[in-house]
């Protein structure tokens, strides 16, 4: 059943097998040689000529969070407080995070109730719409050591609104 035929065959296989192997290998990167240095410089096929801006690239500058907050609008605040709705409430009962209405012009840590981590009072001594500006930009890298995991909103448009919003919660 055995015999040196067969094992010629099953090893003759095997060596075909990587050879066809090898050489598939060898002749892709014939085809598509990607690297190494191999006796001199490679020309790039073709080059995308790019025009440089005015002004050496200087990013445009940000708007004044002042001058947003005075045109910002409550009715586009609800709706990027529906990013805040996992953690914080509008009735008056803590979640996760303390509730937030009549949080704009609050002092710092001021819901009874609420164990609050003490970072932010280190920053803030009251939620004016500077402060929660600044806060909900990056609440970890402005109040380091805070309980809040939120990432932060980046775009100082939507803060305002979320501002103006708070501010129509009352409290």
């Amino acid at each position: 059943m055995f015999d040196t035929m067969t094992l010629t065959k099953i090893v003759a296989g095997f060596c075909g097998t990587l050879l066809v192997f090898l050489l598939g290998i060898w002749g892709g990167e014939l085809i598509y040689h990607v690297g190494g240095d191999h006796g001199g410089e490679h020309e790039q096929a073709y080059a995308v000529e790019v025009p440089e801006e005015e002004g050496g690239g200087e990013e445009e500058a940000e708007v004044p969070f002042e001058e947003v907050f005075a045109s910002a609008d409550a009715s586009a605040g609800e709706r990027v407080f529906g990013k805040c709705r996992a953690c914080h409430n509008l009735d008056g009962s803590n979640a996760v995070g303390p509730h937030l209405d009549g949080v704009v012009e609050r002092e710092v840590d001021a819901v009874s109730g609420f164990n609050y981590s003490g970072a932010l009072e280190e920053h803030f001594e009251s939620w004016t719409p500077e402060n929660l500006n600044t806060f909900l930009a990056d609440p970890q890298g402005e109040a380091p050591g805070t309980i809040m995991s939120f990432n932060g909103l980046p775009s100082v448009e939507d803060r305002a609104n979320l501002i103006a919003y708070l501010q129509t919660t009352g409290g």
